[in-house]
């Protein structure tokens, strides 16, 4: 009897889009999938990181190119993909935070967050998956959710809910999309250094409450979810869906 082979976790020959890849954790999704193999199409707000971006990478031989798109503008993003074809693999990487306690959240804020990491997310999936399926094609839609998608937190009851909303929506829609052989899964970081959470790190006592809770003993950085966006992009992860992969040191152990 034959050995069993390991899956590749190559993506050789096939396309995927990431959102928010001006920086932090998008920027390193991105790097990761061209290192792969894929060819990458760099999505955000800001036109000159994602050039510089671009740049840097195709000087390492990686294949990307930028789209300028502000992913909550829902008209856009149907624009911007109508004439694209289907992606193999979409990484929901774009996402904002807005801390404060509960009792003082503004209706402005609460719209904002929830706007850019659900509902923005939400759409992009299905167009995502809309896509795939009229061309017949299988894929890989990941979404960078976080720790706080199953846990609370201090001064994160916004952003913990639109965090527990993408929970939510890939067990849903990897419900509906298995069949047509689309998975659906979510990235939950804990506290990786990005300059979204700089601000976090600055302060004293919330830089030890995450230090406690971190069971490894130490903050995350970008690369440690670029293993973890390769293997849900690959052949490697081709039963998986409907899952949260919790990358995280522990934090919700306990």
């Amino acid at each position: 009897m034959s050995l069993p082979r390991t899956p590749s976790f190559r993506l050789d020959g096939r396309r995927a889009l990431v959102t928010g890849a001006s920086s932090g954790i998008g920027r390193a999704c991105a790097v990761a999938l061209a290192e792969a193999g894929a060819a990458v199409t760099l999505a955000a707000r800001r036109a000159a990181p994602l050039q510089d971006l671009q740049a840097e990478m195709q000087a390492e031989g990686m294949q990307a190119d930028v789209l300028v798109l502000d992913m909550a503008d829902q008209e856009a993003l149907e624009k911007a993909l109508a004439d694209l074809p289907a992606f193999d693999v979409v990484v929901n990487s774009a996402g904002m935070a807005r801390h404060g306690p509960a009792l003082e959240t503004r209706p402005e804020d609460f719209d904002a967050v929830i706007d850019l990491n659900f509902r923005a997310a939400y759409f992009l999936a299905a167009l995502a998956a809309g896509r795939l399926t009229a061309e017949g094609k299988p894929g890989s839609i990941i979404n960078i959710s976080s720790q706080m998608g199953h846990v609370g937190g201090i001064d994160r009851a916004v952003y913990s809910a639109s965090k527990h909303a993408i929970e939510g929506m890939t067990k849903s829609m990897a419900i509906e999309w298995g069949p047509k052989g689309i998975r659906i899964n979510s990235i939950c970081p804990t506290f990786i250094r990005t300059p979204l959470t700089e601000k976090t790190f600055e302060n004293p006592e919330r830089r030890k409450w995450i230090e406690e809770k971190i069971k490894l003993g130490r903050v995350g950085e970008v690369e440690d979810i670029m293993g973890a966006v390769v293997y849900l992009a690959s052949d490697a992860s081709s039963l998986v869906t409907g899952t949260a992969l919790l990358v995280d040191g522990g934090w919700t152990a306990d």
